[in-house]
């Protein structure tokens, strides 16, 4: 964990610091080592928290992005079950990073639990992740909208196991480095998969990490669902009418159609 209480303060790790745990109140222990981020860890390898994953550079680059006040926020359910969330925003919405690799069944019950929440998923954590979405990009190729594309074979350009969530998830393709080899099209943008389908598509919108910062801290919803599934379903009427139509339809009989 990144933060503790130390003197009843909201603290980060430092050498020789000592402090409890935001959750369960237990002895913390100060690690600051040079192999991993400094961080906080239970005496005795222990953890109050199941959901707990050893925290990256990757976590600790997307958490830098908000304040710190909006970090590790403990969350508790009508039951009495609590969890600690990686960001919560100013507006309630729970932003969950994601790098090593998570049970579909995991996957479910922090939705659940959350409730207003979203995904950021490490897509560098595998090395094939990222190559196979570069390389089936053309995929994507049948937009709605400027960074509003739909597929209706996700599988092949997307990690399996977020196919089926029930919240919005963003793909970080990038990290804080950028790769070589990246699009320019592609660079500086997160990847977000819409839950649900949509007569069989995939809904993806790209957007650039400095817009889902800001978005965060002005909107209610980081990402507008409701409003691009209204947008998404309006966009297929069309063109299914569009493809119904007749060729001359609505123009007289022998006058060629306009070019546009």
């Amino acid at each position: 964990m990144r933060l503790a209480l130390v003197n009843d303060e909201r603290r980060e790790a430092a050498p020789k610091l000592s402090g409890c745990c935001l959750g369960c109140s237990q002895p913390m222990t100060s690690k600051c080592g040079t192999q991993r981020v400094w961080h906080w860890a239970h005496r005795g390898n222990r953890s109050c928290d199941s959901w707990w994953e050893p925290e990256t550079l990757w976590h600790r680059g997307w958490k830098d992005q908000f304040p710190l006040e909006w970090q590790e926020i403990i969350q508790r359910d009508e039951k009495g079950e609590k969890h600690v969330a990686d960001v919560m925003t100013g507006n309630g919405q729970v932003i969950e990073f994601q790098h090593s690799h998570l049970p579909a069944q995991e996957r479910i019950a922090r939705e659940a639990f959350y409730r207003n929440m979203i995904w950021i998923v490490d897509g560098m954590r595998l090395k094939n992740d990222r190559k196979r979405f570069l390389a089936r990009g053309n995929l994507l190729s049948v937009p709605l909208a400027k960074n509003l594309f739909i597929t209706r074979s996700p599988e092949s350009c997307l990690p399996a196991v977020w196919l089926n969530c029930t919240k919005p998830v963003l793909f970080d393709f990038e990290g804080f480095d950028l790769p070589d080899g990246s699009p320019r099209e592609m660079q500086g943008k997160l990847w977000c998969l819409l839950p649900g389908r949509f007569d069989g598509y995939a809904v993806l919108a790209a957007v650039s990490r400095s817009w889902f910062v800001d978005a965060a801290k002005m909107r209610e919803q980081i990402i507008p669902t409701d409003a691009i599934r209204w947008f998404v379903q309006k966009g297929l009427t069309a063109r299914r009418w569009n493809y119904a139509r007749p060729p001359h339809f609505g123009q007289p009989r022998g006058r060629r159609r306009a070019k546009y």
